[in-house]
């Protein structure tokens, strides 16, 4: 297994090349700029006739640059460690942001609103220090199933709770039908909170080992195992010197003992 971590390890490592910015890169980037007027215009709605419906506009663009930076970095061969780095930041932020927003307005049902918010964020923080954790190992974590899965979930129950919003501020169709988009919405946020769960406990127990203290002490072991072996080395030097030394002083002696007789 830690073999099979390291030799993926390596591939990934190879693919990486510096941190060139790149028009995947720049899509990422561009990703990370709508975050604020997202927020502008969906609070606007007070004052901005169609803030909400703005917002999720530019939510829907930011969700189409996260599948477009990725497929043109894999098929230009333009992986770099800064876009890697940005792809998560930009994921991250996209998603936390969105979500306090639907959370603060009140559009999804409290405390429910508030449980689902936390379990999120406290997963994206888990797997960030896990990652952090990976690299002060040597160790790339990338994102595994479970993850793509979640983010996919993500988006779109974020995405329906958004339209949502503006639609029932504006009345735009009848209650009951309101309320059976919501319902849809709920659900869709509940199975993505249920997948962040069993994506976070994934990434604990498929990457544990990084939680031995094995691995950190390998190359101590090695040393003492070294000074050890140098040790012993001397010792059996300055014994091989002492019989040297003893048979030098009886070889002496007897011929003195025989020049005396």
């Amino acid at each position: 297994m830690a073999r099979k971590e390291k030799f993926r390890a390596e591939k990934i490592q190879k693919v990486l090349k510096g941190n060139k910015m790149n028009l995947p890169n720049r899509i990422t980037l561009t990703r990370i700029i709508l975050i604020p007027f997202i927020i502008f215009f969906y609070l606007s709605e007070g004052f901005l006739y169609g803030g909400k419906m703005i917002a999720t506009g530019l939510f829907f663009v930011g969700i189409a640059t996260d599948f477009l930076d990725g497929y043109l970095a894999r098929k230009r061969g333009e992986i770099t460690v800064l876009g890697t780095f940005l792809d998560s930041i930009a994921d991250k932020m996209f998603v936390i942001t969105t979500l306090l927003l639907i959370v603060a307005d009140g559009t999804v049902v409290q405390p429910f609103g508030v449980i689902f918010a936390v379990i999120i964020i406290a997963r994206e923080l888990m797997v960030s220090a896990l990652r952090q954790l990976g690299a002060s190992k040597n160790v790339i974590i990338s994102a595994d199933y479970f993850g793509k899965v979640k983010a996919s979930f993500q988006f779109v129950a974020l995405f329906l709770f958004m339209l949502y919003s503006f639609l029932n501020e504006r009345a735009v169709f009848d209650s009951n039908i309101l309320n059976i988009l919501y319902w849809i919405c709920f659900a869709g946020l509940a199975v993505t909170t249920i997948l962040t769960i069993m994506s976070g406990c994934h990434y604990l127990i498929k990457n544990r080992h990084l939680f031995s203290e094995t691995q950190v002490d390998v190359s101590n072991k090695k040393d003492e195992k070294s000074e050890n072996n140098d040790s012993l080395s001397n010792e059996i030097k300055g014994k091989d010197a002492r019989k040297k030394d003893d048979l030098k002083g009886e070889k002496k002696a007897s011929k003195k003992a025989k020049k005396n007789l």
